[in-house]
């Protein structure tokens, strides 16, 4: 009788690891296809984000002052971690993103970058450094960081530019 419980105990065991076997070949085939699409999507994101970086992406240009009604309870610091003069904000050409346009969200700017900002009919063109992370509700959007007293702005349409480490970009667009 032990004998025969035993041969069916390892009866089942074989069928239940045959049985995972299979399952778990199954499986590891679906995944695999899946990881290759995610790949292929990854690699043609990947081509686009690209793009950005030469060509430009085109943004809408707004300002903010270092104060806590439109920052948080400390002004005087960026996302980044950078402590400004709030009075002299205006003197550090520094701008806010929106966290569509940070890597870490999936954009092509990392904080420290420098971009240029053309289509602000020269008001605001120019060189600036990507110091600080807007509020998630906007997109493809940035704000000029402006002493309190500045009077508020607006440009439509306007486009960054990433520069590279040597500086340069293509500014032909």
């Amino acid at each position: 009788m032990k004998k025969l419980i035993l041969c069916y105990t390892i009866l089942v065991m074989l069928i239940s690891g045959i049985v995972s076997v299979q399952f778990i070949e199954k499986e590891k085939e679906i995944w695999s296809k899946r990881l290759e699409e995610l790949t292929i999507s990854a690699e043609t994101l990947q081509i686009r984000l690209n793009d950005y970086e030469s060509v430009g992406i085109e943004v809408d240009v707004t300002m903010y002052h270092p104060i806590s009604r439109q920052t948080d309870s400390t002004p005087n610091i960026l996302a980044d971690g950078t402590r400004i003069r709030v009075q002299r904000a205006s003197e550090y050409k520094f701008i806010a993103v929106s966290r569509n346009l940070l890597k870490r969200y999936g954009g092509f700017l990392d904080y420290g970058d420098f971009v240029l900002l053309k289509g602000t009919n020269g008001h605001k063109d120019g060189v600036y450094q990507v110091r600080d992370t807007m509020n998630k509700r906007f997109v493809n959007r940035i704000d000029v960081l402006e002493t309190p007293g500045k009077k508020p702005y607006k440009y439509a349409n306007a486009a960054i530019y990433k520069l590279s480490d040597m500086g340069m970009a293509d500014w032909t667009n």
